[in-house]
């Protein structure tokens, strides 16, 4: 068994926690059309880092640094998880690589973000941004659950065929978060307040491919629901799954309002927050599919060869 730390489990905790919490406030920053509140990176305006206090301005250079700063927290945490996984665990697998990994995505948010500023919000930009995060969110969740993993040999609980029915629900949710992006990029919420810049696409016809892609999605969880209740080994996994099925189903009722409502402001970063929901519980009904429990002398695995004892193997 792993020397688990508390501290360990707090800092990768609070890695999850920023990432989360940066798509939130990125989205009030689109959505207060305070993108270019800071019409210049790293500076906030001319010389100055910080808003420069005038009688012209507006609530929107603050929006814009609030954001700024809690990129630098996040920046902090994700120094702290890379530290604390080499200080307790840098010999579990897959648990350092994957903590490099996010400080490397972090900083290059970081440096995606100031892009952003400098193109003047261009659609292509602000969709990298948002699809990077969701990235982020996935692999943090990746480490949390690792860390709360024994260290044994991973065995698959669930068949070949349910496990590649979970790798395509995965590639169905990339689609749909990637054209929830363009529909983002082809709608009023641009976060210029004065110059919106957009795709140019027909938010109609992408909102409906959009659509079309839940609904695909959605049928591959009800399905994965199905399957994790029919195995008798994947207890884990088919709850993560009923969780998933929950959240989706919230997102399309959420969807939907907004879409016939005129896309509210509060029910889009809502809507934000249920893919970054959407994604860390996909991650984990994916990652459950493997156990590294030991295993019990003379269990089988789901392909029925007997597993081996720690002499054996």
């Amino acid at each position: 068994m792993p020397v688990n730390s508390a501290w360990l489990r707090r800092i990768l905790a609070f890695n999850l926690v920023l990432q989360v919490l940066i798509v939130i406030t990125g989205g009030l920053v689109r959505l207060t059309g305070s993108g270019l509140g800071c019409p210049t990176w790293p500076r906030c305006e001319g010389d100055s880092f910080t808003p420069v206090i005038h009688d012209a301005m507006t609530f929107h250079p603050f929006v814009e640094y609030g954001n700024r700063m809690l990129s630098v927290l996040v920046g902090v945490g994700a120094l702290l998880t890379v530290w604390a996984v080499w200080r307790w665990a840098r010999s579990r697998t897959p648990m350092m690589p994957l903590a490099w990994a996010i400080l490397g995505l972090t900083i290059g948010q970081g440096a995606l973000g100031g892009i952003t500023v400098l193109t003047r919000l261009h659609p292509i930009t602000v969709m990298g941004h948002f699809l990077v995060s969701m990235s982020l969110v996935m692999l943090s969740t990746w480490l949390v659950l690792r860390e709360r993993q024994p260290d044994h040999r991973a065995r698959p609980v669930a068949p070949l065929i349910v496990r590649q029915l979970a790798a395509a629900t995965s590639l169905a949710l990339v689609a749909v978060l990637v054209l929830g992006t363009i529909v983002t990029g082809s709608g009023p919420h641009s976060g210029d307040a004065e110059h919106p810049a957009r795709f140019g696409l027909d938010a109609r016809t992408i909102s409906w491919l959009h659509a079309d892609a839940v609904m695909l999605f959605v049928g591959l969880v009800v399905a994965m629901v199905v399957a994790t209740r029919l195995v008798s080994r994947a207890v884990r996994s088919r709850e993560w799954w009923g969780w998933v099925l929950l959240i989706s189903l919230a997102q399309g009722v959420i969807g939907y309002t907004q879409y016939l409502t005129g896309l509210p402001e509060l029910l889009v970063l809502v809507h934000m927050l249920g893919a970054a929901a959407l994604t860390a519980t996909v991650t984990g009904g994916v990652l459950t599919l493997w156990d590294r429990e030991p295993a019990a002398v003379g269990d089988t695995d789901v392909t029925g060869a007997p597993e081996l004892t720690a002499r054996q193997r």
